[in-house]
């Protein structure tokens, strides 16, 4: 009794303290707002057209036809197959990597981490693509090499392939920032007792990376089964729950029956993310505290060490493989018929209405979600960090659940969503950058509280008390101490935004068009020449604005420090 009446109290206190604030409370009201609208409404309308008909009638037609006709059963299967063996895939080899750059004497670290973060810096299905012009029928591997014809590289052993380049990295950033946090000194006076290598690694080492393996299992095994684009262009008749419901609404314009697919295909995601968050996320066995940790044993054994480098080397050379080839198929006239080195490719798009259009609306949009994603991301890690109000929760829940569902599901939520008064977004540029922003909202405000919970409120506290305001505080205090999270917030909005596919193929329109969905038209065309040319270009732009926004980012904060 008593602790609901304390909770009552807590809640009226926090409801008084922002009333004396108008500025904070309007800023809570008016993000708590937007949230609803776009994030927990679409999910919402997308579970409702499944058991409507078009008057709004209860009326589940739609998902028994799903059941009885369609292959939604074995789409289901195949999608949770292939993301259980991409995952087991991925975060073996995800720990491998981290193991050697973090506990080995390996050479040429730095460079094996920036091969690992190629595939995560370019659109999704930039490897499909390579596996096509290497191990397609007119393959550079399988015809011109091998002198096999005919050879059929569609369907489940490509896709393991491919989403396991694509997606180990993710595997590897989870086990590596664990891996570097951990207390060495525990490994080190395991090896003083006299314990071997093996031993130091199968009872302390490995056990404690369990949490981070685990995360970076369901990480993997979500994005394998939310995954549209590799599917796309890869899987032949191996078929997925994300072509499938694909196909229902463009093939078949069954938005209903796709609705239900997408919702096959949102459980299992969320559920999967949703633990790893919760659960699995919060089991770490590491405890840092404020004591000197001990300086980390690296292993120097040849054997050891030459092993890890050999798999290093390997991975290297399969992704510069697959890269290098997307770029030189770009430079040649026409792939598998005149074969001279040409720049055709790359006029085509330039000189193209269709090419420029794509490019140019790409490019204006990313930069128009771009800073909108970053300080929204970091307004909402204030506010969750360094404040305290009732729809704190909602909050929290709400930016989180556009990355945690399929990009497939969001889409088609947007699209049921948006498509009438007083909300018809549907064909506008508006509809596809609140998509943009709200698809990666969650990794700013993840990187932002990270930023805040390492820092002592004490300093925030002393501008208050000197009478600045929340803004003030905001902008001059908390903003410059998330220097490093504000830039992974932009890098993340901005590469994720120019390679986005799934959550915004349904959105696009004549007006508008993004460089993604042009390089699926341009393989589902066979014109894979000039799609290689539209992944070089892109790759390209990405990796510019990474360099720009690093140098402006160091200047502004420099100038700011100085002042």
């Amino acid at each position: 009794m008593h602790s609901h009446i304390d909770i009552r109290l807590q809640r009226k206190r926090e409801f008084l303290l922002l009333w004396g604030q108008p500025g904070l409370f309007a800023s809570i009201i008016a993000i708590l707002s937007i949230l609803i609208v776009f994030c927990f409404y679409p999910i919402i309308r997308l579970l409702i057209t499944c058991m409507t008909d078009q008057a709004g009638r209860f009326d589940l037609s739609s998902i028994l036809y799903v059941i009885q006709k369609t292959n939604i059963g074995s789409a289901l299967a195949n999608s949770i197959k292939l993301g259980v063996v991409v995952a087991i895939l991925s975060t073996v080899i995800g720990f491998l990597f981290a193991f050697a750059i973090n506990r080995t004497t390996m050479r040429g670290k730095r460079f094996f981490h920036v091969v690992a973060m190629l595939p995560i810096l370019s659109p999704p299905f930039v490897i499909s693509l390579a596996m096509i012009l290497l191990f397609g029928r007119s393959g550079i591997v399988t015809k011109q090499l091998l002198g096999i014809k005919n050879h059929n590289v569609y369907g489940f052993t490509s896709l393991v392939i491919v989403q396991t380049l694509a997606m180990f990295p993710l595997a590897y950033l989870n086990i590596k920032g664990v891996m570097e946090s951990m207390d060495s000194s525990v490994e080190n006076a395991a090896r003083s007792l006299g314990a071997g290598r093996l031993k130091v690694f199968l009872s302390i080492t490995l056990p404690l990376s369990i949490p981070a393996v685990l995360s970076a299992f369901l990480i993997v095994f979500a994005k394998s089964l939310s995954d549209f684009g590799n599917p796309q262009v890869l899987a032949g008749d191996y078929a997925v729950l994300s072509v499938s419901a694909y196909t229902q609404i463009t093939g078949l314009y069954n938005i209903r029956t796709g609705s239900f697919m997408a919702v096959s295909i949102l459980v299992p995601g969320m559920l999967a993310f949703f633990i790893q968050k919760y659960w699995i996320a919060k089991k770490s066995f590491v405890t840092i505290t404020g004591k000197p940790v001990g300086q980390v044993d690296y292993i120097e054994e040849k054997p050891i060490v030459y092993s890890l480098f050999a798999l290093c080397i390997l991975l290297t050379f399969v992704i510069a493989m697959f890269y290098g080839t997307v770029i030189w198929v770009s430079l040649v006239k026409t792939w598998g018929v005149d074969m001279k080195p040409s720049l055709a490719n790359y006029q085509f798009v330039f000189r193209s209405g269709s090419g420029k259009k794509s490019l140019f609306d790409t490019l204006l949009l990313s930069l128009i979600a771009t800073p909108i994603t970053a300080i929204l991301g970091m307004a909402i890690a204030f506010l969750l960090v360094r404040k305290r109000f009732f729809g704190r929760k909602i909050m929290e829940m709400a930016s989180m659940i556009p990355f945690a569902i399929p990009g497939i599901a969001l889409g088609i939520g947007y699209v049921v969503s948006f498509n009438q008064r007083p909300l018809l977004l549907t064909g506008s540029a508006a509809i596809i950058v609140i998509t943009l922003v709200f698809r990666t909202l969650s990794v700013g405000v993840e990187a932002g509280s990270n930023s805040l919970r390492q820092v002592d409120t004490s300093i925030e506290e002393a501008s208050t008390i000197l009478g600045a305001n929340n803004f003030i505080t905001f902008t001059h205090i908390s903003l410059p101490i998330m220097k490093s999270a504000l830039f992974s917030g932009l890098l993340n909005a901005f590469v994720r935004s120019m390679t986005s596919v799934s959550a915004v193929i349904f959105l696009v329109s004549v007006k508008w068009n993004l460089l993604t969905v042009s390089i699926m038209s341009a393989i589902e065309s066979n014109k894979l020449g000039l799609a290689s040319a539209y992944c070089v270009l892109l790759m390209g732009i990405v990796l510019v604005a990474i360099v720009l926004l690093d140098f402006f980012m160091n200047k502004a904060f420099t100038r700011r420090r100085r002042h």
